[in-house]
């Protein structure tokens, strides 16, 4: 299993300090031994996700760490030009010396699409036909005209990760060959709305390794809510203050934690409090990659630092990871 830390730069500060805590964080991720370090794209909507250019900023944190693996969790495909994101990666790759992790997806606000030109009703067929072309791009094809994607990128399509919330896409990246990138939380059923997300992720994860091809190792990451302290007060008591500010789409009692920490799915206390709920959740028996953010608890920066410290001294250690050699390759195949 790998271990991997996760940011939304959600950090309560102007734009560019946002940014200057995150990459903070990632390098005190890189020095507590985690594997990798992703970020989420998000448009226009400061209060849901603080970077719209993730290739940008990961370009500045490739040059402030020399170890750790930097992802996209995710890229909205749907709303970038294909060739362009195949393109800025194969210069990112080359630039982190073959550190990067393409993270995709088709999600974001609908309302995002609007700027771009988009229809948020057919981002499932745009995501595919632009997914095809960045592949094709970075296996040196024929974009049109004889030209072909310089520099070259062929390594980037082992490090092709999808995410989805359904058995489908679990499926297609798993007949693909691409990593499969399960979230820290999902909706739940109208008609099982106590379900937990083990039991929405389990199927999944199924199709994935039923459509994966024989002699491709997989590749699973879980995204995990979890957010660590030296005491279970303190944790509690910004877990009260961050879950309050999160909206659900049914009504919680403002006053109920307990509820609150079981709909987001939060892991949540001191490490052995994190220990003992994650090991509850048998999705994580199943995953290579396991990846910790602090949202939706968003505590303050040196708090997110600590539970950094505990998650890769105490908690990821208790459930079978070690750090690797930093010359370690990642398989993918």
């Amino acid at each position: 299993m790998r271990l991997g830390f996760f940011s939304r730069l959600l950090d309560d500060v102007p734009p560019g300090e946002r940014y200057r805590l995150a990459a903070e964080q990632i390098r005190h991720a890189e020095a507590a031994g985690f594997d990798s370090a992703w970020v989420a794209q998000h448009h226009f909507d400061g209060a849901e996700g603080g970077l719209p250019a993730p290739l940008v900023f990961l370009a500045h944190v490739a040059a402030v760490t020399s170890r750790i693996r930097l992802g996209t969790g995710i890229i909205t495909l749907p709303l970038e030009h294909p060739v362009r994101v195949a393109e800025d990666a194969a210069v990112l790759d080359l630039l982190t010396g073959g550190r990067l992790e393409v993270g995709v997806g088709s999600g974001g606000t609908p309302s995002s699409f609007t700027p771009f030109g988009h229809d948020s009703a057919n981002r499932s067929a745009v995501y595919a036909e632009h997914l095809a072309v960045l592949v094709n791009a970075w296996s040196g094809e024929d974009l049109g005209a004889g030209n072909r994607l310089y520099p070259p990128a062929p390594r980037l399509l082992g490090a092709i990760w999808e995410a989805t919330f359904s058995v489908g896409g679990g499926a297609r990246a798993g007949r693909a060959g691409n990593g499969l990138m399960l979230s820290r939380t999902q909706p739940r059923p109208v008609d099982d709305p106590q379900a937990t997300l083990a039991r929405i992720q389990r199927p999944i994860v199924d199709a994935y390794y039923e459509n994966l091809p024989p002699g491709v190792t997989p590749r699973i990451m879980a995204s995990r809510t979890a957010f660590v302290a030296d005491s279970r007060a303190e944790a509690l008591r910004y877990a009260e203050l961050g879950l309050g500010r999160g909206r659900l789409p049914f009504e919680l009692p403002d006053s109920d934690l307990d509820q609150r920490i079981a709909a987001f799915d939060v892991h949540v206390g001191t490490p052995q409090d994190v220990i003992d709920s994650l090991r509850a959740d048998p999705t994580l028996e199943r995953v290579t990659d396991l990846v910790f953010q602090a949202h939706s608890v968003d505590p303050p920066h040196p708090l997110i630092l600590r539970s950094i410290e505990l998650l890769a001294t105490e908690v990821a250690p208790a459930l079978g990871w070690t750090p690797r050699p930093a010359a370690t390759e990642w398989s993918t195949t």
